[in-house]
């Protein structure tokens, strides 16, 4: 099919009657980036919109546990350190003067290793990844709504402004796979307002030079002290410091909407105050800074349904679907967009109308079936550690535990072999296979 331009009447090349793609996806962040590089590897013609241009930055801890790995690893992407990427070994939690170590498990479903890379290259890259299995990737493209028909009330495709002059412009396509992230532009368009039943956090980070960049663990303070000695203040949130392995580290802290802080907390003085406790031979000072703080929203536990409707698939934070355990939203970003675009193969194999809804309406079904049981089991946990009096009495007396630290490790990351498995596993999916997926 011919490339969308844009023209007089804002419409793309191909009319008001003809498709301009067979899927368009919005956004190229890692859910939209994966969408379009399985999408495309089917044959699909596949239209990627991103808004900005790359490079740009993302707000994020740039962590992956090995679950994001193995998404990566299945696109083909290599993952070895000579090809840019920090390896790590495990997680290590500080609290409760308690300074553990926690390997990632040895599964049969997961690699042993997690990684390490900067948004600022690890976005462009699954971008161009997508590019070449097939996807037609237009930067400076910023949508600014669906274009729905209106006898059937579908979307058939996006009216965007595109290229430095912000020409306005329309692309069609039997289906949209929405990853515009927890700005959510294409959802609130339709209607699909976020539920304030679920988790929401705040996320906010900084780069610095340091001695820690080539840290072998990712590291997680679930106590954050203002001032020494440790007697000092209890700061609200959880924190984090992961080297990038390329003489910085990325640290920031995150703070959840299920404590009471969460409204009157100034996050960049919160980090300041924090990091001013931490011992300075780390080097996290203000002449280390590489760049200025900056910050996010974390939309958890799918906040934001139907993942479905009318010819558009949520997937990634546009679905609000990061973890409410721990914060990671690349690794379901990236499965997310597998699923969806698994989805769409087959219902672009059926004629359009009932059979092809039906094939449709199996991506929230798909979404609720994977992640629906194990996010409730998330809300439930954040709204434990929302307690200060209980998060103090879990670092106190879970840390020094290592066999419930394994555990917890293991559901945190969601890190089971779905068949077999130690005891551990088996007790992990019995819960989630018991919690409902609502």
């Amino acid at each position: 099919m011919a490339k969308a331009t844009a023209g007089t009447d804002g419409s793309g090349s191909g009319g008001s009657g003809t498709a301009d793609a067979d899927v368009i996806v919005v956004g190229a962040g890692p859910g939209g980036s994966s969408a379009a590089y399985h999408l495309a590897s089917t044959g699909l013609d596949v239209l990627l919109l991103e808004k900005t241009a790359f490079p740009r930055e993302k707000v994020c801890g740039d962590g992956l546990t090995p679950r994001a790995v193995r998404s990566l690893i299945e696109m083909g992407i290599d993952t070895s350190e000579s090809a840019g990427w920090a390896r790590n070994r495990g997680l290590r939690i500080v609290g409760g003067n308690v300074r553990l170590e926690l390997p990632w498990p040895e599964l049969a479903n997961w690699p042993g290793y997690g990684l390490v890379r900067p948004r600022l290259d690890f976005d462009e890259l699954l971008a161009r990844h997508a590019e070449k299995a097939g996807a037609r990737l237009s930067q400076s493209t910023s949508v600014t709504a669906p274009v729905v028909d209106e006898r059937s009330g579908r979307v058939v495709g996006v009216r965007a402004r595109t290229g430095p002059d912000r020409e306005p412009v329309t692309y069609r396509a039997p289906l949209v796979v929405a990853a515009d992230g927890n700005s959510a532009r294409i959802a609130l368009a339709m209607g699909i307002r976020r539920r304030e039943d679920r988790p929401l956090g705040v996320a906010v980070r900084r780069y610095y030079r340091s001695t820690r960049t080539h840290d072998d663990h990712l590291e997680s303070h679930l106590e954050l002290w203002e001032g020494r000695p440790r007697e000092s203040r209890l700061l609200p949130g959880y924190g984090w410091i992961f080297g990038v392995g390329d003489g910085t580290s990325n640290v920031g802290l995150g703070l959840l909407n299920t404590t009471s802080a969460f409204q009157n907390t100034n996050y960049q003085d919160l980090l300041r105050r924090w990091l001013a406790a931490l011992p300075p031979e780390w080097g996290f000072v203000e002449e280390n800074a590489t760049g200025p703080v900056r910050g996010s929203a974390l939309p958890m536990g799918f906040s934001r349904t139907p993942h479905y409707r009318d010819g558009v698939l949520l997937v990634g934070d546009s679905g609000g679907m990061v973890n409410p355990f721990n914060g990671e939203g690349i690794a379901y970003a990236l499965e997310s967009g597998r699923y969806a675009a698994e989805v769409a193969v087959q219902a672009l194999a059926r004629a359009q109308g009932p059979a092809r809804e039906r094939a449709l309406s199996h991506y929230p079904e798909l979404m609720r079936a994977r992640y629906g049981g194990y996010y409730t089991l998330g809300r439930y946990f954040v709204q434990l550690i929302g307690n200060p009096t209980v998060m103090a009495f879990g670092a106190k007396y879970g840390l020094p535990r290592p066999l419930l630290m394994r555990f917890l490790l293991k559901i945190m990351a969601n890190l089971t072999d779905p068949r077999g498995g130690d005891a551990m596993d088996r007790l992990i999916n019995a819960m989630t296979r018991l919690a409902p997926a609502a």
